[in-house]
């Protein structure tokens, strides 16, 4: 069960700081919804445990992670995959773009396409979509207040 997610968020630093953060581990690990490891492999790889509930599903997720076409300090692609167990697997990816907002502020932009399968495909595309819409929405705000050091709200 394939998806696209896209979306935008503007983020109160420069350029430079919103890449470097993107590149961060710690950051990372901080925004990542249910993310309880994340392990930087080399400078592009990362292995990573994620605990993640979905409808009635709760599942771990161990994986990797991988940065590719790296544009520093303006866009990559980060895409991942994580076996579940039972629950199934989830893989994904998403194209981050970074562009300047006058000298102090960036427009961070994604598009993001997920594929689930096993139980969790079985929950209906519905649910698997407004969930990875808002894991989504989340990780950005997130990361937005991360770096901004403001609620997104706010930053906005």
């Amino acid at each position: 069960m394939a998806m696209e997610i896209e979306g935008q968020e503007r983020i109160e630093a420069p350029v430079q700081k919103v890449w470097e953060a993107l590149n961060d581990p710690e950051v990372l690990k901080q925004c990542i919804p249910g993310c309880q490891d994340l392990e930087k492999k080399s400078d592009t790889e990362f292995a990573a445990t994620v605990s993640l509930k979905i409808g009635p599903i709760k599942a771990k997720f161990n994986g990797a992670v991988e940065l590719t076409n790296l544009n520093p300090p303006h866009s990559y692609t980060i895409s991942g995959e994580g076996k579940g167990g039972v629950a199934g697997f989830a893989k994904g990816g998403a194209d981050v773009s970074l562009e300047e907002d006058g000298p102090e502020a960036t427009i961070l932009s994604y598009t993001a396409k997920a594929d689930v399968g096993g139980k969790m495909a079985q929950l209906g595309s519905r649910l698997i979509q407004s969930t990875s819409k808002k894991l989504a929405a989340q990780f950005f705000s997130d990361f937005n207040e991360c770096v901004s050091g403001k609620p997104a709200e706010e930053a906005v």
